[in-house]
């Protein structure tokens, strides 16, 4: 039986994107409101807080031109729902999931509620298998793995937006079957250049048909900033574990999310925690991370790569420091590799995947990906010595050694972690390409490496 519907006439408080109402019965947190104004306009909101009769609500469209006492507001009984059918592939959506590409609306095969739930640790199936992305220093130092939560760690000005498009226009299983891969696309606080970057650049890329996308702009209201994630991931939950896709799921920027997430904070009076953002940011971030993962039973998988700008590049921002102890590792990209021309300019040394060694090796990628990769980051950690004794007593003062890891670190830069805008190498020719680059290293040094691999997989100099 459906609950009648009240109408609640006036506003106790209008305070900034907030309203308050007094007398409220029977209403329920993340209710959604339909209020309408003096002039016939109706506008949208969310419960936030209640307290005994009395509800707070924030407002989609913001409290311009609203009135203490001509708007009329009603509560709908359910909390705000996401038109879903696998006709959302393909389409373009507002932050709020509203249809922005001219198409009409979403034929609707079931409604769901955005704000989802972690997936229960029983339930999980343990993430496996190779996700190619094209990127030889992400495929090969720092595996991302089917249903795993890899987060990237950018900068204000650092290329992450070109890298995210990258990573989900090449994005693909090992297998080659793209048939059942999709993409979610949301961006958050974007500015409507970025935007129409995105939108181009997807487009000629011809990947539009698996690809969902919600966008944010910077102009819009800060409480579809903070839907906006989880009208994504409710997305690629349907599409996953309801139609047996495997999704992969980009947002960015994560750091507008949380911004948007301490202003509405500020709003509701609520007291402060570390730089001013709420207590609960920790527990909010794990709401939307733990909502990835693979389910027992289930075909599909979500895999989740969200993108965030550390604010002064200080890894130990709370945005960046929470993620990390949420996440199954981080991508980190570097400002001086990025001044220097590299790109993409991923910094090796700090970055990591903690599931890649569940993914690669023989029957996922290749039998020596283990052991190269682990030469290889050995190798590039002593590069950075070399470089700080060369900075001290001059190159050419070297040992022949540390001269040719001083080699070896211009090649791996030049040649490995750079790759040109749009190249999308195959995980065999990234793995070939790694020991291409271990010929310039005596072979004494391998140590990382059994002597089969190497007999099998190093190329052989002049005159060997």
């Amino acid at each position: 039986m459906s609950r009648v519907r009240i109408q609640y006439l006036g506003i106790k408080e209008i305070n900034g994107p907030l309203i308050v109402l007094d007398g409220v019965k029977n209403a329920h947190f993340d209710e959604m409101a339909d209020i309408v104004l003096d002039s016939g306009e109706t506008r949208h909101g969310r419960i936030i807080r209640l307290d005994g009769e009395k509800a707070v609500i924030q407002m989609f469209e913001g409290t311009n031109d609203m009135s203490l006492t001509g708007s009329r507001t009603s509560f709908t009984g359910k909390p705000m729902q996401l038109d879903l059918s696998e006709e959302i592939l393909g389409r373009v959506f507002d932050g709020a999931g509203r249809p922005i590409d001219g198409l009409g609306p979403v034929y609707c095969d079931k409604k769901a509620d955005i704000n989802g739930a972690a997936i229960n640790p029983v339930a999980r199936r343990y993430p496996n298998d190779f996700i190619c992305t094209g990127i030889s220093s992400i495929d090969m130092l720092m595996t991302l793995i089917r249903g795993q939560k890899l987060p990237i760690f950018s900068g204000s000005g650092i290329p992450h937006d070109r890298l995210a498009v990258q990573i989900a226009t090449g994005a693909g299983i090992k297998s080659g079957d793209s048939g059942d891969f999709a993409i979610v696309f949301a961006a958050m606080g974007v500015k409507n250049d970025v935007a129409d970057f995105f939108r181009r650049e997807f487009k000629a890329s011809g990947s539009g048909t698996n690809l969902v996308m919600f966008l944010n702009l910077a102009n819009d209201p800060i409480i579809e900033r903070i839907v906006t994630p989880r009208c994504a991931l409710t997305a690629a939950e349907y599409l996953a574990f309801e139609k047996g896709k495997q999704v992969l799921v980009i947002m960015t920027d994560i750091s507008a999310y949380a911004e948007a997430l301490r202003e509405l904070s500020a709003s509701k009076g609520e007291i402060p925690a570390r730089k001013g953002f709420p207590g609960y940011l920790y527990s909010d971030f794990a709401s939307l991370y733990e909502r990835a993962g693979m389910i027992k039973g289930k075909e599909g998988s979500v895999t989740l790569i969200p993108i965030l700008t550390m604010p002064n590049d200080d890894i130990t921002h709370p945005i960046p420091d929470l993620t990390g102890y949420i996440t199954e590792g981080q991508i980190v990209l570097d400002r001086t590799l990025s001044q220097n021309g590299i790109y993409p300019p991923v910094s090796v040394l700090p970055s990591l995947s903690r599931l890649m060694k569940d993914g690669i090796g023989e029957g996922f990628t290749r039998e020596d990906h283990a052991s190269l990769s682990n030469q290889l980051f050995a190798a590039y950690a002593r590069v950075a010595d070399a470089r700080a004794l060369a900075s001290v007593i001059g190159e050419e003062e070297l040992s022949d050694t540390d001269k040719a890891y001083i080699e070896f670190g211009r090649e791996f830069e030049a040649k490995f972690i750079n790759q040109p805008v749009g190249e999308r190498r195959s995980i065999e020719q990234t793995l070939d390409l790694g020991w291409q680059l271990l010929t310039l290293l005596p072979k004494e040094e391998l140590s990382r490496v059994s002597g089969e691999l190497i007999d099998k997989y190093l190329p052989k100099k002049a005159g060997e």
